[in-house]
């Protein structure tokens, strides 16, 4: 007779547990509604050793408004990235409620939040990244991503931010899952500019962008090739590799990546930067000689040919891809630079050779042949000097070496316009 009352006791208690959670949930909807996101909060975690026993529907209730509680502060910009993933865990857990039970009733308020909150994280980010709190915004994209792995450009731009923040333990484990997801990012960009608004606008599709241009919402349409980024990615990933000592495993993450994708050319550019920041220059330039082959009109693999035969000391092919590369790119900047600079090696040889010259007949015939060479080098240097002027006009280094040539040259006229320009 006893354990009956036992019994009845025992549900007794539970049927008040549950009268009380129905009571803090109300309690907590009441003062949400209220403005009061906090205090709501601060009630429905009184109720959660309680929310586990409860009946599926009243589990869902409780995460449905914690979550809108959490993301009301968000909103309100009260601690918002982790208010942010607060709301996001709240209504992940409600959905997987509701799946399990086969009742739905907020899930799809939830998972439209859950979207909301993504947009949210990523416009954090951009305002973070804006504000120099670069790793801050990283995190943010990286949480993005988490949310909904199916967008993998989050991930990808997750770990390039958090590169620029130089947070490479947290871009490490980050590229090493692009690379795992064989990431490309190639594709085709759709926008057009929003007539009201004046910014352009993305498009999942040509058909949704032209829609748009026959409504006449928006104007000047563009659609744009987007190259794969798997070179970057792989770049990045080994030079990150490499400052933690571990080359070898750089080295077997770009060739596995090539393997899989022998068409992208972008990768015979990553295994060659390894190889180039690991000082094997042989390799290097057999790596950008096949890339080459695939881009001809690389100006940028041309001008790196220059650097290593200047860094070989090999002159004469040093000045051949510089020339290429201007050949290619009338505008490259560093290329006409590092001419002039390679051309100017010739001046030391002769100045050591007039410092050590006497004063005989003999020496001083000798110093004006010297002189005349030395003359001729810095003429030489002048048509790349002024084109690199023009097209840097900010850097001083450009502008005071031009300035030292006009001087020893007695270029009186041309110095005194270019010093003018330097004030």
């Amino acid at each position: 007779m006893k354990s009956k009352y036992v019994i009845l006791a025992s549900a007794l208690l539970i049927s008040v547990a549950t009268f009380a959670q129905k009571d803090q949930i109300k309690s907590a909807e009441k003062a949400l509604k209220g403005g009061d996101a906090q205090g709501a909060i601060t009630i429905l975690k009184d109720a959660e050793n309680l929310v586990v026993n409860a009946k599926d529907v009243e589990q869902a209730q409780y995460y449905f408004v914690q979550g809108n509680a959490y993301l009301d502060l968000a909103n309100k910009k009260v601690e918002e990235g982790a208010n942010l993933l607060n709301a996001a865990e709240s209504y992940k857990k409600l959905i997987e409620i509701e799946k399990t039970s086969g009742k739905q009733k907020y899930s799809v308020q939830a998972a439209s939040s859950i979207t909301e909150i993504k947009g949210k994280l990523i416009n954090s980010a951009i305002a973070d990244t804006q504000a120099k709190k670069v790793k801050e915004g990283a995190k943010k994209l990286y949480d993005a991503y988490l949310l909904d792995k199916k967008d993998t450009i989050n991930l990808y731009y997750a770990a390039s931010t958090a590169v620029n923040a130089q947070d490479y333990d947290s871009a490490l484990p980050m590229y090493e899952e692009l690379k795992k997801l064989n990431y490309s990012g190639k594709g085709t960009s759709y926008t057009a500019v929003n007539k009201a608004s004046g910014n352009e606008d993305g498009f999942n599709s040509a058909k949704e962008r032209d829609l748009a241009l026959k409504l006449g919402t928006h104007e000047k349409p563009k659609t744009e090739v987007i190259p794969s980024k798997r070179g970057e990615i792989y770049k990045n990933l080994a030079l990150i590799l490499v400052q933690k000592g571990r080359t070898e495993e750089a080295k077997k993450a770009i060739a596995d990546a090539r393997k899989a994708n022998p068409d992208d050319s972008s990768l015979i550019l990553s295994e060659a930067n390894l190889y180039l920041e690991t000082k094997d220059y042989d390799t290097y330039k057999t790596l950008v000689t096949q890339a080459l082959e695939k881009e001809p009109n690389n100006a940028d693999l041309v001008f790196n040919l220059g650097v290593i035969s200047g860094n070989a000391k090999n002159s004469a092919d040093a000045e051949k891809y510089y020339l290429k590369a201007i050949e290619i790119n009338p505008n490259y900047t560093n290329a006409y630079l590092n001419l002039a600079a390679l051309k100017l090696e010739a001046e030391k040889p002769i100045i050591d050779e007039m410092n050590k010259l006497g004063t005989s007949a003999k020496d001083m015939k000798r110093y004006d042949v010297l002189k005349a060479q030395r003359e001729n080098v810095f003429r030489g240097v002048i048509p790349y000097l002024k084109k690199a002027n023009e097209l840097d006009p900010k850097n001083e280094d450009v502008s005071k070496t031009l300035l030292g040539v006009y001087k020893a040259l007695e270029m009186t006229a041309e110095a005194k316009a270019l010093k003018a320009t330097m004030n």
